[in-house]
């Protein structure tokens, strides 16, 4: 099995990955040599570094947070193989090191000792005569040549200070800042820049002014005080992409201003160099962590979060006046919709109330929304928020295609109806069993009735009707027909196209102990479930039979927790009620462990 692996493993990729003389190889495969804690930080999350070998050399690794449930599951361990999928190259004190964002763990390589004996990859002499700022982007071929930085132009703030500091330093991730952080420059596009407040209190007068940055790796939060902020708030422009250069300070996050996902926040100091970036295309636009319109309800009050929806309803403008201070403020309520069959209202404050011109039925994205529990759940844009009509993400062409689908002609349920509740503390939908759907006829009026359910998967049919061939158009997602070989004809967009995407709409029966039902389940779900994609599954099906059934196989006799509508439909002349999943997750025992603890604790009470 070992002479297997090494087989696999990509010779000299470490070394390639910072010489650009060398051949450069896609997502190269290597070898986890050793895995372990870094040494813990107060308030911070825990972080792991691996060191991983391509036989001829080894090479030092930190993994990003958002990879760390791979050595919490023991996916990823000593022995084990792993393709690397995207990650930054940096060389700190001498040595060479890369952070890795993402990799996947190659299960079917298996363990085996350490292969062959790798060389460390060190950085020579002549290297460390001639620094450069090397940045790997994990959104392009890894193999891209490392990149002098361009000479940009010193902060217009701050007479030049002879070269640029950002020329002759290391391009850093933003997720490897940290208060232990020493010299670095990062790379970032500000996302969002506030207005320039000011305070007047006892100890006396100032003003500030915030921006939120990102790169590939994360977002932080930076804020400029007095002189910096005279200094750079003309200099940063939404959408602008900017080096940033310590010294500057990093301290914990006051998550009470930010809404970003990051323990530490930036602090501009007299000597921080901010310049302009003449390459703009290595960073992301945006980076969003939505909460669906339905999960709102489990959310807490005051928690800020991100909601990507449908525009169903836009309010006219109005104003409040503020008790604390007497100011007059524009607002304006709208109505957003998604496909877990829920409404909220968000309100839009300011000028951004005031010049509100999206059209119905847009996909809107926001933000930075703060969650409130007026009217059982609400949103409020935060000044620090943002929003983006029609953004070009998979979320919003989901959504998009659901709308054009089935959503234009639903029924939602808002959260202020839901048991005519308005705290924090109600449930976003019933809790049943198979007895309870069955003995209460949900579904059976004119009303959509919605329920949770945990249920155990009991049978997945593996004919054709687990899936349907679908248009390659974005947003589309309806069933094309196949015309000829190589031919899929989409009458919706009056397209043909090579091949189509296979998308899930599954049928499965499910159990509990009072009973059996069957859903109806569309592609996330399906994904969820059968761990693949529909693509993926028919192709296993045409190309490996007993590979395509073990999947099935897999997927049976697992239990998840579903969010479900029930509604009755017209099959012929016949009627009948249709439960449909509308998102399921898997099973969270602490939830379950406290709501069967309410159900004892009701009958000692009886």
């Amino acid at each position: 099995m070992a002479s297997d692996a090494a087989s696999q493993i990509t010779v000299g990729a470490l070394s390639a990955i910072f010489d650009e003389t060398k051949p450069q190889v896609r997502e190269p495969i290597v070898q986890c040599v050793q895995v372990k804690p870094l040494p813990p930080q107060p308030t911070h999350a825990e972080r792991y570094r691996a060191v991983f070998s391509d036989i001829a050399n080894y090479v030092q690794t930190m993994l990003a947070t958002q990879a760390n449930h791979l050595v919490t599951d023991g996916s990823l361990r000593k022995g084990c193989f792993v393709r690397l999928k995207s990650f930054q190259a940096n060389s700190v004190k001498g040595k060479k090191i890369l952070i890795i964002f993402d990799l996947e763990v190659l299960k079917e390589l298996g363990e085996a000792d350490k292969i062959g004996e790798p060389k460390p990859l060190e950085i020579k002499a002549e290297e460390d005569e001639k620094p450069q700022a090397t940045t790997i982007s994990s959104n392009g071929f890894y193999g891209s040549k490392p990149a002098t930085t361009p000479a940009p132009q010193p902060n217009r703030a701050q007479p030049a200070r002879g070269p640029s500091s950002s020329a002759h330093a290391t391009i850093y991730p933003i997720e490897a800042i940290s208060p232990y952080s020493n010299k670095w420059t990062i790379k970032a596009r500000c996302t969002s820049k506030s207005s320039i407040k000011t305070w007047h209190n006892k100890n006396g007068e100032g003003k500030l002014f915030s921006v939120n940055l990102l790169d590939d790796s994360g977002e932080i939060r930076a804020t400029g005080f007095n002189d910096q902020c005279d200094m750079l708030y003309d200099l940063f422009q939404e959408g602008g992409v900017y080096y940033i250069s310590s010294p500057c300070r990093v301290q914990i996050a006051k998550k009470l201003y930010s809404n970003l996902n990051n323990d530490y926040e930036l602090t501009f100091e007299r000597d921080t160099l901010v310049e302009k970036a003449e390459d703009q295309s290595d960073v992301p636009q945006i980076r969003f962590n939505f909460t669906t319109i339905g999960d709102l309800q489990s959310v807490e009050k005051d928690t800020t979060t991100d909601v990507i929806g449908i525009l169903k309803d836009v309010g006219e403008t109005s104003q409040i006046v503020s008790k604390g201070t007497g100011k007059p403020y524009d607002k304006r309520e709208i109505n957003l919709v998604d496909n877990t069959g829920y409404s909220v209202r968000l309100t839009v404050w300011g000028a951004g109330a005031v010049n509100f011109n999206v059209p119905p039925e847009s996909v809107v994205a926001f933000k930075g929304v703060k969650v409130s529990d007026f009217g059982g759940r609400s949103l409020s844009l935060l000044s620090s928020g943002s929003m983006t009509v029609d953004p070009d993400i998979a979320e919003a062409h989901r959504l998009k295609g659901w709308y054009d689908a089935q959503g234009r002609t639903e029924a939602f349920t808002s959260h202020a109806s839901l048991s005519g509740a308005t705290n924090s503390n109600m449930k976003a939908d019933p809790f049943k069993t198979i007895a309870q759907v069955r003995e209460e006829q949900l579904g059976m009026s004119d009303q959509v009735d919605y329920f949770s359910l945990k249920a155990t998967v009991v049978f997945i049919r593996q004919d054709s009707t687990w899936c349907y061939p679908a248009c390659l158009s974005e947003g589309c997602n309806k069933k094309v027909t196949q015309l000829d070989a190589g031919q899929w004809r989409c009458e919706m967009c009056d397209k043909t196209h090579p091949r189509p995407e296979y998308r899930f709409i599954m049928p499965i029966s499910v159990s509990d102990h009072t009973g059996q039902l069957w859903l109806s389940c569309f592609d996330d779900t399906g994904r969820l479930i059968m761990g693949m994609s529909a693509d993926k599954l028919m192709q296993l099906c045409e190309d490996d039979h007993e590979a395509f059934q073990a999947v099935f196989r897999e997927a049976n006799c697992r239990t998840w927790s579903f969010r479900c509508r029930a509604k009755i439909d017209n099959f012929g002349e016949q009627q009948r009620v249709r439960y449909q999943v509308s998102s399921a997750k898997a099973i969270n025992y602490s939830e379950e462990a406290a709501r069967l603890a309410e159900i004892i604790n009701s009958y000692s009470l009886n």
